[in-house]
């Protein structure tokens, strides 16, 4: 590991926070990744120097080890945020004391110093074996304490039953909580083989989790309503709409611990590289972004399979906001799909809105009566380079959205029902998802907002 001067760190720190400069850019001439650059600012700016002044390796007490964990539980802090804030050199020993004292409490974090033996110890002596005492020979006292013990040990086990065989001190605890009041407390902490300082961190923990409830309520319909689509960070920043700050990974942890995960499949794209269109030139040169609403405009035709029989789709977007303008559907593709299309979009145009509407190089988009309406309204043409998808990726990407988050998770068993719940999933699209690009907004409220500015 490379050891840098203390007089390098504060002067890449100083062009960073002095002088505005990127991590990137003040650390490329000392080829420093801007990872490390970003680590000594944010130490700086926590600790002064002594955050970047050399250490010796140091142990940490039991009693530290596990402020710094409850620090990080209660605030969601991450692990590097965590070593940041307590000034510890490397944040890889922090989730090892986590793991240590969710298997073995507090006495698991305490140091242990490694000693060469002095010599070989002896080996032990062996016992004779005691010799059990008959139940003649016993007391009534011993008897009746026996039994207690009995009768203790088979609720244990009871309330151990349907648990898995490595229990959990959070499991045990819970245990010991439950025959707390039947059985004398120290008895039954020996019988689970819990510590006593573990025992009293798993119910103050217990009661920590439980502030979380409303949280989780409030994730899992999140969820619901929008039919698993969502990830944590969608649901994150629908939680932030509602005026509640929430850590995104916190979202992601409770999301894992109630198995809730995007049943959206990862996205694919091919492209295909071909010759240049005949019929209108490239003028989108793939700039899938506009300052302004009804600037620029992309639209293509897809197709759906249900029970032997297809459906096609003809929809307009908006790259301003992402929103669908207006779309057709039918069962044939012919030019009446697309020119009930444009009918409709057109329709939505003010008096001086003039955008661009770029398509690939589909047959009815060639035909001069569709290429006559655009001239009408003064609507400039665009057309992808032949074979080349990624010249509309912006609609290609719409269409894999579409068929990820409706078609592909939900069952038709007619044409009918596939065209209404297209209607449904795209009024849904333009005024219910969110889109993190678009600052946590749907489309609508993102254009509408933008109006209003």
């Amino acid at each position: 590991m490379l050891r840098y001067s203390e007089s390098l760190k504060l002067s890449i720190i100083s062009r960073c926070v002095n002088e505005n400069e990127s991590y990137r850019a003040a650390g490329r001439p000392y080829g420093i990744d801007h990872s490390t650059v970003r680590r000594w600012v944010a130490r700086y700016k926590a600790h002064g120097a002594v955050g970047i002044t050399k250490k010796k390796l140091k142990h940490y007490d039991a009693d530290f080890k596990l402020s710094v964990l409850q620090r990080m539980w209660e605030d969601g802090l991450s692990y590097r945020q965590t070593a940041v804030l307590f000034n510890i050199h490397g944040s890889q020993c922090i989730p090892d004391w986590e793991k240590c004292y969710e298997i073995g409490g507090i006495d698991a974090l305490t140091p242990r110093r490694r000693r060469k033996p002095r010599s070989m110890p002896e080996p032990p002596v062996p016992k004779e074996p005691d010799v059990p005492q008959s139940d003649e020979a016993k007391s009534r006292e011993e008897l009746l304490a026996e039994l207690n013990y009995l009768r203790m040990e088979n609720a244990y086990l009871k309330k151990l039953k349907g648990l898995n065989a490595r229990t959990t001190s959070a499991q045990k605890a819970q245990i010991v909580q439950a025959l707390r009041p039947l059985y004398p407390f120290d008895e039954v902490l020996k019988l689970a083989g819990l510590a006593r300082s573990t025992f009293y961190y798993r119910q103050k923990r217990s009661s920590l989790t439980s502030r979380y409830a409303a949280l989780k309520e409030k994730v899992k319909a999140i969820f619901e309503a929008h039919k698993g689509r969502y990830g944590y960070r969608r649901v994150t920043a629908a939680i932030r709409q509602l005026g509640q700050k929430v850590n995104h990974k916190t979202v992601q942890r409770l999301m894992t611990e109630m198995g809730l995960k995007s049943l959206v499949r990862p996205k694919k794209y091919r492209s295909y590289k071909g010759g240049a269109g005949q019929v209108a030139p490239d003028l989108l040169q793939r700039q899938f972004t506009a300052h302004g609403a009804n600037q620029k405009w992309v639209t293509d035709v897809t197709e759906f399979h249900v029970s032997g029989e297809k459906l096609y789709l003809s929809p307009v977007m908006d790259l301003f906001n992402g929103e669908i303008v207006a779309f057709e559907t039918a069962t044939r593709p012919d030019f009446k799909l697309v020119e009930s299309m444009v009918t409709k979009a057109l329709s939505r145009l003010g008096n001086n809105e003039r955008p661009i509407l770029h398509s690939d190089q589909g047959w009815q988009y060639k035909m001069p009566v569709y290429q006559r309406r655009l001239r009408t309204h003064n609507i400039t043409q665009s057309m992808s380079r032949k074979g080349n998808c990624l010249d509309n990726a912006a609609m290609e990407s719409f269409f894999a959205v579409l068929k990820s988050e409706f078609f592909y998770l939900s069952r038709f068993d007619t044409i009918q029902s596939l065209r209404d719940g297209l209607s449904d999933y795209i009024h849904y699209y333009n005024h219910h998802r969110i889109k993190l690009k678009l600052k946590g907004l749907s489309p609508v409220q993102y254009r509408t907002q933008s109006l209003l500015s």
